[in-house]
């Protein structure tokens, strides 16, 4: 599967808790798309479109690094789709299973990190914990659910939040690249802020 415009996205799955609250009628969704999936790969790209905002989320607030984030989001997807048909639907969902495998992918990269660079302050070992707590997945959900409707912003309002919160960039760099003043800049961040702010508080995804 080849990325597209999305942020951190990159070439190319729990009863109870905030994960059950999207309703049964997205979890029979998912299990379609799942079983289609098992019995045709190409079918996968429905999968990797629904769940990508939480996998990338979950693996974001891990790794500090954004390249790093894309790569093992990247990772956690590729494994997913050669093992789809191990998963089986036995009390835990098929975001629940993507989540265990983005736990430990991100383990994974921490081990490579400290044996390329190894530091005395690093653990002897690290231990991937795939029961998160429901405060997390509460994070979890809120981020993918921003990452979203970032994506749904007025193209002006989302290049200037794109380069503002994820590039770091000033105002003044971004009004040098947009061609604007940085007045007009400022607006822009505040009216798209604005419209987040109040689309997350009304749950609206």
């Amino acid at each position: 599967m080849k990325a597209t415009q999305r942020p951190g996205r990159k070439a190319a799955l729990p009863e109870g808790g905030p994960l059950q609250k999207a309703g049964s009628a997205e979890q029979a969704d998912e299990r379609a798309l799942v079983e289609a999936a098992q019995t045709d790969p190409a079918k996968f790209g429905a999968l990797y479109e629904m769940h990508f905002e939480r996998v990338y989320a979950f693996i974001a607030s891990r790794v500090r690094d954004r390249a790093t984030a894309e790569d093992v989001t990247s990772d956690v997807f590729h494994k997913a789709l050669a093992n789809l048909t191990r998963f089986e639907w036995r009390g835990v969902s098929f975001a629940a299973w993507l989540l265990r495998i983005a736990a430990n992918a991100v383990v994974d990269q921490a081990k490579r990190v400290a044996r390329e660079f190894p530091s005395p302050e690093d653990p002897a070992e690290l231990v991937a914990d795939p029961g998160l707590r429901p405060s997390e997945l509460r994070a979890i959900e809120n981020h993918a659910r921003l990452f979203r409707l970032v994506g749904q912003l007025p193209e002006a309002q989302r290049q200037v939040v794109h380069q503002r919160f994820v590039d770091q960039r000033s105002i003044r760099e971004i009004a040098g690249r947009l061609g604007k003043t940085e007045g007009a800049i400022k607006q822009l961040q505040l009216r798209a802020l604005e419209r987040l702010r109040a689309q997350m508080e009304s749950g609206h995804a």
